[in-house]
């Protein structure tokens, strides 16, 4: 069984509620997750909920439920190391029509940002984050049974201990009420590459 107590702010917001199944977090305007891309734009002050964990082969799977409803707001599964090094994936709230499902890799302080557009009307996720060393893989499901890959990715310093959870924030003027539940860590899902053998022995 999980146990949510192990998870601790990197930076706690000014109104949430926790239990032993749920997280609600109420976002604060002008939080965000995001390092320089071609715009040089960069803001560090979103509220991040994690644990640690040295185990090098895990999968972490989480239900989100949310009310965004502004531009930009996001919530969603994250691997934050520091300010220069994490990744998250999350909906992220465009307009009335749409909404961007996606995902960013932060590596040495410079973000990028793959996406896909699905309907505005979406205002739940399942995510699965997995670590296999300094690999990781983020997926996404809408019914927590079938998940679908979002990201495969390489973390430059997720060496030895990382630390992984869940972050809301609401980049422009905005507030909104993100859910967690259904929290659970399990062993990797993300099964080792059987295809194409590297080319050097």
């Amino acid at each position: 069984m999980f146990d949510i107590k192990k998870l601790k702010w990197t930076r706690e917001p000014n109104s949430y509620d926790i239990t032993d199944n749920k997280i609600e977090i109420i976002t604060k305007p002008y939080t965000d997750l995001c390092q320089r891309t071609y715009y040089h734009f960069r803001n560090d002050n979103a509220p991040v909920l994690q644990m640690r964990t040295l185990e090098k082969y895990f999968s972490f799977v989480v239900k989100t439920e949310f009310e965004s409803k502004h531009r930009f707001d996001q919530c969603g599964v994250v691997m934050y190391l520091n300010s220069d090094n994490w990744l998250k994936g999350s909906i992220e709230y465009e307009n009335s029509k749409f909404q961007h499902l996606g995902s960013v890799v932060t590596n040495h302080g410079y973000s990028d940002w793959a996406t896909t557009a699905i309907q505005a009307s979406v205002k739940s996720m399942w995510y699965r984050l997995s670590r296999r060393e300094d690999d990781f893989c983020i997926e996404c499901s809408d019914d927590g049974i079938h998940f679908s890959q979002m990201r495969v990715c390489h973390m430059w310093d997720a060496v030895e201990e990382i630390s992984f959870g869940v972050y809301a924030c609401s980049p422009e003027d905005s507030s909104f009420k993100a859910v967690f539940s259904h929290m659970d860590v399990t062993e990797c899902k993300w099964l080792a590459h059987d295809g194409q053998q590297p080319d050097f022995p």
